[in-house]
């Protein structure tokens, strides 16, 4: 990674949010030392193989073409693939994935979503949506509400923003004799909990070898991790999950960069 650079999106959406993404590359490009090879995008949302955003709720996307519209914009090759579909192939190129290739990246931030590989090929779904677990309801409690109109689907419970939240007020809400740990605990096996749900039929039904956790290490390591462990351990079969791996990601915030730069060079350079 050469050049880094964040814009606040500070809550916009909509083509708010559109214009975030092009002011930011144009700053990026302002930097440029180099030939542009091309630009690589890693979105949230269901992503279709044009590189059109076909729903991001978090971003009040729907139907956004978005690879076309920056590649008009900008006048080079775009490619735009999901976040998670972006992070899980710079997992498998730089991180510390089996040679199998049969891999699971669940990706943690504003959203929770997951990318696939299957004998380290991507895998998409009919409709694009492969993966995209964070909006599947996790229990038959209520739940929150979810920006997609559901109640209790996983983000509700595993998101960044939703999870810090549920941990600011259980220190607020915890006795005075009560270690930070003890009070954030419970919160962070629930969380890790409701996750492992979710994967155990993934892991059963693909037989996967290898399940990775990308997000926060201050809240994905340790308790909520374990719990995730442990769900899948009693949800399935020995033959499943003995010799799965379940892990936490090393390649930290530029994974998602990463997988982007690995897209443009797949194809422009026909490398993987």
């Amino acid at each position: 990674i050469q050049r880094r650079m964040q814009v606040p999106r500070a809550g916009s959406t909509g083509q708010d949010a559109l214009d975030h993404v092009t002011s930011l590359i144009e700053s990026l490009l302002a930097l440029l030392s180099a030939p542009l090879l091309g630009i690589g995008v890693g979105s949230p949302g269901i992503v279709d193989l044009s590189g059109a955003v076909i729903s991001a709720p978090n971003l009040e996307w729907t139907g956004v073409p978005l690879q076309a519209t920056l590649s008009e914009r900008f006048g080079v090759p775009v490619v735009v693939a999901n976040d998670a579909n972006a992070a899980v192939l710079a997992e498998h190129s730089f991180g510390d994935a089996g040679a199998e290739g049969d891999l699971m990246l669940v990706r943690v931030g504003r959203g929770v979503g997951a990318g696939l590989l299957l004998g380290g090929t991507p895998l998409y779904g009919s409709c694009f949506a492969a993966g995209e677990i964070g909006h599947v309801v996790v229990g038959t409690d209520p739940g929150e509400l979810c920006s997609c109109g559901k109640h209790g689907c996983l983000e509700t419970w595993l998101a960044v923003p939703r999870l810090e939240a549920k941990l600011a007020d259980a220190l607020l809400d915890a006795a005075p004799d009560a270690t930070p740990r003890a009070a954030c605990d419970s919160i962070l096996t629930e969380a890790g909990t409701r996750l492992g749900i979710v994967l155990a039929p993934i892991v059963g039904a693909l037989n996967l070898s290898e399940v990775v956790l990308s997000g926060p290490e201050r809240l994905l390591a340790g308790s909520l991790i374990e719990a995730v462990r442990e769900t899948i351990r009693r949800r399935t079969m020995e033959q499943f999950h003995g010799g799965l791996t379940l892990r936490l990601s090393t390649l930290g915030d530029d994974i998602v960069l990463r997988g982007a730069a690995v897209m443009v060079i797949s194809s422009r350079l026909g490398v993987s």
